[in-house]
């Protein structure tokens, strides 16, 4: 099959041998006291290394970044000697791979942070749920952060993509999706703050802004990619009269920086709400931003090939796929029928439901 998601792509300085770009996922196998990426999970990378680029899953900045059990982290010199064994890993295999870093702000809980409140952009309860050790727990009312939390935060972000730059990874990707700190500050349902930070489209996009500043001055060009879900609703996070605007404002504030690409979450139906302009994500931020642009969410090939045949995207990712199909590059290449994931099993720790998927040949 000849079609785009199958072509080279230069990403920056980086040549991807497709387009098919492994998404994050959270996958809970550091059931480790120090979160530390293990040997199994390099194997599970290693696995996947055909994909264009593989995106890890989100990687703790900071003890205080912590939201959920079992995800590994970046802040330590022994994290970084893990992750190391990883990126060689899939090095030896033939990928590229670059470490998503995440800070879930105010959706964590104290039984994550030694009995401390979470840190938010404003003391507003984000309404979700955070799983801990005793299961899951309802999120509480953060502590609003000071600027000097704030400026913080920036530096824990640098000195993870420092960290991320030593294990030898090809670049990192922030995580400003889903309801974790960056939307929090984008959002005016949970960034009500009355400084520099909160307010307007351009004070509440400040935080994402300083912080790409920080971690691009480690990388460099091209080697910094930034994921968004401007149609997000979960919880006190909901698309207002706001959201547009606001997203509009950052996708062309992006343009002064040169990433390595704009990663946007698109989900399948916001008619009738505040976010219905992002119905189709790929169309709306293609006129807004000049780079590259990495487009995920509930896709199949043939939806990810009609969007890059638009020349509405330039990268497509692919998560649930992945997790049962180690050679989905290959599948989709050859037509082959796909094999369904256990989701029971995709954050139980152990090789079970993770590295015991078998390649369309071993059928």
């Amino acid at each position: 099959m000849d079609n785009k998601l199958f072509s080279e792509y230069k990403l920056g300085d980086l040549t991807l041998k497709n387009r098919i770009v492994m998404a994050p996922m959270t996958r809970g196998r550091a059931t480790n006291p120090e979160l530390l990426a293990t040997d199994l999970m390099a194997t599970y990378y290693k696995q996947r290394a055909s994909a264009g680029l593989i995106i890890t899953e989100g990687c703790w900045v900071s003890p205080d970044a912590i939201g959920y059990i079992n995800v590994p982290g970046i802040y330590t010199d022994n994290q970084t000697k893990a992750w190391s064994h990883v990126v060689d890993a899939v090095h030896d295999a033939g990928g590229k791979i670059f470490l998503q870093i995440s800070h879930v702000g105010s959706v964590s809980h104290p039984d994550h942070l030694n009995g401390k409140l979470p840190l938010g952009p404003s003391a507003i309860n984000p309404n979700e749920q955070t799983f801990t050790p005793e299961g899951f727990k309802d999120t509480l009312v953060p502590r609003e952060m000071t600027v000097e939390d704030i400026k913080g935060i920036i530096e824990d972000f640098r000195t993870a993509s420092l960290n991320a730059k030593k294990a030898g990874f090809d670049g990192v990707e922030i995580h400003g999706a889903h309801v974790y700190l960056f939307p929090q500050f984008l959002s005016s349902e949970t960034n009500q703050r009355t400084d520099s930070y909160g307010g307007s489209a351009e004070n509440r996009s400040r935080f994402v802004i300083e912080l790409l500043e920080a971690v691009t001055s480690v990388w460099g060009k091209g080697r910094v990619g930034l994921k968004i879900s401007p149609a997000t609703s979960s919880g006190t996070l909901k698309p207002n009269a706001d959201t547009e605007p606001t997203f509009r404002y950052l996708a062309q504030a992006l343009n002064q920086f040169d990433l390595a690409y704009l990663h946007v979450l698109g989900l399948e139906s916001v008619v009738g709400t505040p976010a219905e302009a992002f119905q189709d994500v790929a169309s709306y931020f293609r006129p807004l931003y000049n780079g590259t642009l990495m487009i995920g969410g509930g896709l199949d090939s043939e939806k990810g090939e009609a969007i890059l045949s638009s020349n509405n995207a330039d990268l497509i990712a692919f998560g649930l796929p992945f997790v049962a199909n180690p050679d989905l590059v290959e599948r989709y290449r050859t037509g082959a029928a796909l094999s369904l994931p256990n989701t029971d099993l995709l954050y139980t720790g152990g090789a079970e439901g993770y590295t015991d998927y078998e390649t369309f040949k071993e059928n």
